[in-house]
């Protein structure tokens, strides 16, 4: 039961094990997230504009609401009225959710900056010196104060799922 965080570098392969997650635990709720970007299809996301954006976050949609890398990022109180929720969130946005949701639960997604830049290349979305900026971006601290678990994410993919099913389940059984 809770809530949980998932944060970590882009490429760090947080749809990945959310996925996996709730695979293994249907009974999880992944909160949908709203972007002002056009879904990319790597995951189920609620794209609009940024005036429809604005529109929302004046009408009180958001619980938690956040901007990162020039892109605007909220989730609807609905999302979040589960018994146990996960939702990709942003470091950068973590102290705001801490404030609104005391029960939150963090986990960290770490992954070596050999195999985060092998992950960002092949993605194919970033020039170079994008995944330059991402890699230092990589390294930024969670805000002080916030306690969170950590995830490695450096080996298989089912590793990486078993890790992060090992970290919620002992709260959401």
């Amino acid at each position: 039961m809770g809530v949980f965080a998932i944060v970590g570098p882009s490429g760090a392969g947080k749809d990945t094990l959310m996925e996996g997650l709730i695979t293994r635990h249907p009974h999880i709720h992944r909160a949908r997230r709203t972007i002002t970007r056009s879904n990319d299809g790597t995951e189920d996301q609620e794209s609009v504009t940024q005036d429809v954006f604005d529109a929302l976050l004046a009408d009180g949609a958001f619980a938690l609401h956040w901007q990162a890398h020039g892109l605007s990022y909220g989730i609807r109180h609905s999302e979040l009225a589960h018994e146990t929720v996960i939702f990709n969130g942003s470091r950068q946005a973590l102290a705001q959710a801490a404030e609104r949701l005391p029960d939150l639960r963090v986990i960290l997604i770490e992954v070596s900056p050999e195999v985060l830049a092998d992950r960002l290349a092949s993605r194919g979305r970033e020039t170079t010196e994008d995944i330059a900026k991402r890699l230092e971006r990589a390294k930024q601290a969670l805000p002080e104060g916030i306690a969170y678990l950590v995830v490695r994410n450096d080996g298989t993919q089912a590793e990486g799922i078993d890790a992060l099913c090992a970290a919620v389940q002992p709260v959401s059984v």
